[in-house]
Order: C-alpha cells, then sequence, then structure tokens
C-alpha cells in the first residue's frame, strides 16, 4: 500500500462524507459504500472465549470463490477502486482463500485480511504477500502465550501467530512489497492491564500497528468473566489513559483518543454520545457474509444478496433505504472497527500513521 492509493481512497471517503451530510440533512441520498466487509465463513480452528461461531451445530452455507469473485466485480463496476477486509471464522480455513487474494490484487481490488495467524505458515505467508494485500489483521489478545491462548482456546496460537509475522515480514523484503501488519486486541477484564505490553510486543514482532476494539457482550464467557465490571473501571480508565500518552510518545495506536476513552463507558453499556451521533453506518457500510447476504449493520435486517442482486441494485433498494433510515437513530455505542463514529478526520490521521510507520 503506498500513499497514492491511500491518497485516493481517502477523497473518496472525503466525498462520500459530504454525502452522508447532505443525506442526513435534506433526505436526498447520492451516497455510496465506502467501507466494505466480507465474511468468509463461520468455520474456525480456534476456540476463542468471546465468539460463539465454533460453537455452532450448523454453519452458514458457504458462497464459492467464483461468486466472491463476482461479488467483488460487480461492486467495482458501481464504485470504482474500492478496499475490502475479509474475515471469518477464520478465512485460512477456507479451500481457496488466497486465490482469491489473487484475484483481487489482479482485478485492482484493495484486499485486506484479518485473522488469528495459526495458517500463517511460510508457504501460505509467502502467497499472501504475493496477492498484494491491503493490509493483514492480527487478532492478539496477549503479550504471552499463557494469556493468548486460554482466550482464543487454541495451545500453541500465539507461537503460530508470531512466527507468522516473522514470515510475512520476511517476505515482504523478499519480494519489496510493503503494507501494515496490524495487532488487534479485544479488551477484556482478563487483558486490559496488559494492553501497554501487547503494544510494546507488536513493536518488537515487527508488527505496523496496534488497533483495539472492546469484547461485546455474546458468550457466556463475556458475561460471566471477560466484562470489565464496575470495580475495575477506574483502574481500566488509568490503563487507557497510559495508552494515549504511549501515542503521544510515538506508539504505534492506530484507535483515536476519543475512541479510546469511550471503551470505559462501553463496558458501562452507555449510549452513544451525541458528539458520535447520528450514526452515518448505514450511509457507508457493506457488510458481505458467508451466504452473500448483505447487511449495512450486523444489528439490521438483510438488505439485499450478492448472488441475486448487483451491488448498486442493494444499496439504492427500497430495504437498504429503509434500513438507512433506522441506523441513523440508532444511539448504540458501537465500538467494534467498522465503527459507525469514525469521522473523516480520524481516517485522516488513520491512514498518516500507516504511512508513517
Amino acid at each position: 500500500m503506498d500513499a497514492l492509493t491511500l491518497s485516493r481512497l481517502g477523497v473518496k471517503h472525503a466525498k462520500n462524507a459530504v454525502a452522508e451530510s447532505l443525506r442526513i440533512n435534506t433526505g436526498y441520498d447520492i451516497t455510496s459504500p465506502v467501507t466494505f466487509y466480507g465474511i468468509i465463513n463461520e468455520r474456525c480452528n480456534a476456540k476463542c472465549r468471546q465468539c460463539e461461531y465454533w460453537r455452532l451445530k450448523e454453519y452458514k452455507d458457504e458462497m464459492t470463490i467464483e461468486e466472491w469473485q463476482n461479488a467483488l466485480l460487480s461492486i467495482k463496476e458501481f464504485v470504482g477502486e474500492f478496499s475490502i477486509n475479509f474475515s471469518g471464522g477464520e478465512p485460512y480455513v477456507k479451500k481457496g482463500f488466497l486465490d482469491l487474494l489473487a484475484f483481487a490484487n489482479k482485478n485492482g481490488i484493495h484486499a485486506g485480511v484479518t485473522t488469528n495467524g495459526y495458517c500463517m505458515t511460510r508457504e501460505n505467508a509467502a502467497q499472501t504477500v504475493a496477492a498484494r494485500p491491503f493490509n493483514v489483521n492480527m487478532s492478539v489478545d496477549g503479550h504471552n502465550a499463557e494469556l493468548h491462548d486460554y482466550l482464543r482456546g487454541k495451545p500453541g496460537l500465539f507461537d503460530r501467530l508470531s512466527k507468522g509475522i516473522g514470515y510475512l515480514r520476511e517476505e515482504q523484503e523478499k519480494q519489496g512489497v510493503l503494507f501494515p501488519i496490524n495487532v488487534k486486541p479485544a479488551i477484556n477484564r482478563l487483558n486490559f492491564r496488559h494492553l501497554e505490553e501487547i503494544v510494546t510486543w507488536a513493536k518488537e514482532i515487527g508488527a505496523t500497528t496496534v488497533s483495539f476494539q472492546p469484547v461485546n457482550r455474546w458468550t457466556p464467557e463475556t458475561y460471566e468473566e471477560l466484562w470489565i465490571e464496575e470495580a475495575d473501571r477506574e483502574e481500566f480508565a488509568q490503563v487507557i489513559e497510559r495508552l494515549i500518552e504511549m501515542k503521544k510518545n510515538g506508539a504505534p495506536i492506530m484507535n483515536s483518543d476519543e475512541v479510546l476513552r469511550l471503551m470505559v463507558p462501553h463496558f458501562r453499556e452507555e449510549k452513544a454520545p451525541d458528539a458520535v451521533r447520528p450514526c452515518r453506518i448505514g450511509l457507508r457500510n457493506y457488510w458481505i457474509d458467508t451466504r452473500g447476504d448483505v447487511k449495512l449493520c450486523d444489528e439490521y435486517p438483510v438488505i439485499g444478496n450478492v448472488k441475486e442482486q448487483s451491488a448498486r441494485a442493494i444499496w439504492y433498494g427500497e430495504k437498504a433505504q429503509k434500513i438507512r433510515r433506522d441506523t441513523l437513530n440508532c444511539g448504540k455505542l458501537c465500538l467494534i472497527t467498522c465503527v459507525s463514529q469514525k469521522t473523516i478526520f480520524d481516517k485522516v490521521k488513520m491512514g498518516m500513521k500507516l504511512l508513517h510507520n
């Protein structure tokens, strides 16, 4: 990823920010999606304590690689140049996933991937780098194997992902390809006292940046074990302030100060503050699940299916327009990394940090 690519994508985000304001203030909709997510599968080789996927008795049907390719081309026909982040489950366990990354690169589509790192062997790292991804996000919840492997339910995972980051760095140097390797910790009661150590570990191992997100209430463990309760929130707030101080001193933390400070009210389950409302997620997000269903937000109903409709038809369809109105009135405080509270200024700062690091 280079400065020119980031600049072009940044212009798209800036134009859509203007269109978002027009839609909010007048009801006239000329928005187009600028943030794309592809859920490749629900299958996973880990058993994360904050996730339900591995507990499912049945998985949703998965689109074929060819169907994913067609979906990507439909988006490109609609919006032109774009970036999409693939995740799961664990995308690398899907046969042909690396072929999909290569297809995206061949067709001028900037594809990134979020992975737990277990499958990032030397061979897979070489093929990943050859596909010139937009970025690679590594899910890392601890600074050592004991904490990380417990939270992710997979013995040996910390060692595998650590080696995987090394393989990616080696292949980047060998192939002359640069892209960010971003460490993504899920903040919870068992690891919040170690977030500074995770940042230090990430720098030492060769990661580019760190992007935090808090766990959401989903699994029994998030209610019984992982939620940061009132007794710990003052200490948690102090950790957040130290992370902000680390940022000021050059630590490669992607989150804005505002979003970091909103982590505490997230665990209080407060509503979104007026400063970040109305929610704009429905004016920018395009979320494709494993069977091709599209959502603007995971909290709202499906607006179409990529196997049956074009991206343009889905975006401007009646279902999308209704859900778009509903999301504008949503008051939930969302701090997952597709966070609707990200402003255009946040995006510019994030891009500058990626280039700097």
